[in-house]
C-alpha cells in the first residue's frame, strides 16, 4: 500500500490535535509524549492543540498532578501525563548511565549503593516538596551519602536526573522562581514504572500512534538518542511490535511503519492546505527529528528550525516563520513555499493573537 506524504501529514496534524483540538492539556502531552519544558513555550504548544484553550490549562493540570515536569530526553526537562510518564522513564534507566565507571568514580557511588539512594530521595521526598537545599540536606543526612551535597547542589542537576529517571523524583511547584522538587507519587495519576520490555514496546506503539508513518530513524531518533536505550534494543522492539501491531506502508515510495488500525484512517485521509501557527521547538518537529524529517522540514531551513524559530506549517510543511509584534503576529513566508495563502493566515494569526493575548493583525513578509 502507498500513501502518500501530503496524506500522511494532514493525518499526523489529527493525531497532534492540531486540527479540531483536544478536550484537555494531559491528553496533548499523553499524545505527544513529552512536551519540552527547556525552551520554546510549553504553554503556547499545548494550548493550541486545545478545542477550549484556557489560559490556565496547563498550570491546573500540573498543579492537580495530572501533569508532571521532569527529566526524560536528552537530559532535559519535559512535560509527561502523570499516568504515563514512567514508560518513558523505565526506556531511559536501560541504559543504566549510573554504572559507568566513569560515574561511579566521579561520585563515588557503586551500582549497588543505588536502591538506598533512590529510597533516600523518596523518605526525603514522602511529605511533600523540597527545595534544593533541603532535598539535598535529607539525602546527605544518610551517612553513606554525606559526600553528595555538592553534586545534589550542583547547577547541572546531573546526579539528580538518574533519580528522575527512576521516579522518584520530578519538579515541585517553583518558590519565589526558585525550583522546588517533589514525588511523581503524589500524583493521584502516576503509575510508576513497568517492566522494561512492557514499556518498549508501550513507547514504540505511543510513537507510532502520534508521529507515524514513521521510520525506523525516526524511532531510533526517539528512543535510541532521546533516552539512550540502545539501537539494538530498540531494533527488537521495533520488529516485536511489527509483528503485533504495526505494519509495513510505503510513503512516497519510502519504507515506514504505521499501527494496523490506523492504515484505512490514512488510507482515506485527504492531503490539507492548513495553516498552522506553532512555538518554537514544537513536538511537531522534534518528534521526529529535523535531520529525518526532510518532508517536514526543508533542508535548507533546517537551521532555523534546530535553532529554536517559532513555525509557519502549510499541510503540515514548515513554510515560513512567525514573530509576535506590538499588536500584530509577523509572518515571514518562504518564497520556496510558493504563494502565501492570505486568508488562512490572517485566520491562524488572530487564533494565535487569542492565544497571547493581544490583537493578531498578520504582517506577512518574505522569509
Amino acid at each position: 500500500m502507498t500513501i502518500s506524504s501530503a496524506q500522511a501529514l494532514a493525518w499526523r496534524l489529527g493525531r497532534q490535535h492540531l486540527g479540531s483540538g483536544a478536550a484537555t492539556a494531559t491528553d496533548v502531552v499523553r499524545r505527544l509524549g513529552a512536551v519540552p519544558a527547556w525552551s520554546g513555550d510549553p504553554d503556547l504548544a499545548v494550548r493550541r492543540r486545545l478545542a477550549d484553550p484556557a489560559p490556565d490549562a496547563v498550570a491546573a493540570a500540573v498543579a492537580s498532578g495530572d501533569l508532571i515536569r521532569t527529566f526524560a530526553f536528552r537530559g532535559s526537562s519535559h512535560l509527561m501525563a502523570a499516568d504515563s510518564a514512567g514508560v518513558h522513564l523505565a526506556v531511559r534507566t536501560a541504559s543504566r548511565q549510573w554504572a559507568l565507571r566513569s560515574w561511579q568514580e566521579h561520585y563515588d557511588l557503586r551500582p549497588d549503593d543505588w536502591p538506598a539512594l533512590l529510597a533516600a530521595a523518596r523518605t526525603a521526598l514522602a511529605d511533600g516538596p523540597l527545595d534544593r537545599e533541603a532535598f539535598a540536606a535529607a539525602v546527605t543526612a544518610v551517612p553513606r551519602f554525606a559526600h553528595l551535597g555538592p553534586a545534589l547542589l550542583h547547577p547541572s542537576m546531573t546526579l539528580l536526573k538518574p533519580i528522575a529517571w527512576h521516579g522518584e523524583l520530578c519538579f515541585g511547584p517553583a518558590e519565589d522562581g526558585r525550583p522546588t522538587f517533589a514525588s511523581p507519587a503524589a500524583s493521584p495519576a502516576w503509575r510508576g514504572l513497568p517492566d522494561l520490555d512492557d514499556a518498549g514496546h508501550r513507547a514504540v506503539v505511543g510513537y507510532l500512534a502520534a508521529y507515524g508513518p514513521a521510520t525506523r530513524a525516526n524511532l531510533h531518533y526517539w528512543l535510541a538518542d532521546g533516552l539512550s536505550a540502545g539501537r539494538r534494543r530498540v531494533e527488537r522492539w521495533t520488529d516485536e511490535v511489527l509483528r503485533d501491531a504495526a505494519a509495513e506502508v510505503s510513503v512516497d515510495g519510502a519504507p515506514a511503519l504505521l499501527l494496523r488500525e490506523h492504515v484505512a484512517e490514512v488510507e482515506a485521509t485527504e492531503p490539507t492546505g492548513a495553516v498552522t501557527l506553532l512555538a518554537g521547538h514544537d513536538q511537531w518537529v522534534l518528534g521526529p527529528g529535523t535531520a529525518a524529517n526532510t518532508r517536514v522540514v526543508p533542508a535548507t531551513r533546517r537551521p532555523g528550525v534546530t535553532r529554536g524559530a517559532a513555525l509557519v506549517l502549510h499541510g503540515g510543511v514548515v513554510a515560513g516563520t512567525w514573530a509576535a509584534r506590538p499588536g500584530a503576529v509577523e509572518v515571514a513566508w518562504f518564497p520556496e513555499a510558493g504563494a502565501p495563502p492570505a486568508s488562512a493566515l490572517e485566520a491562524e494569526a488572530a487564533r494565535l493573537g487569542g492565544l497571547l493575548g493581544h490583537p493578531g493583525e498578520l504582517r506577512l513578509t518574505a522569509g
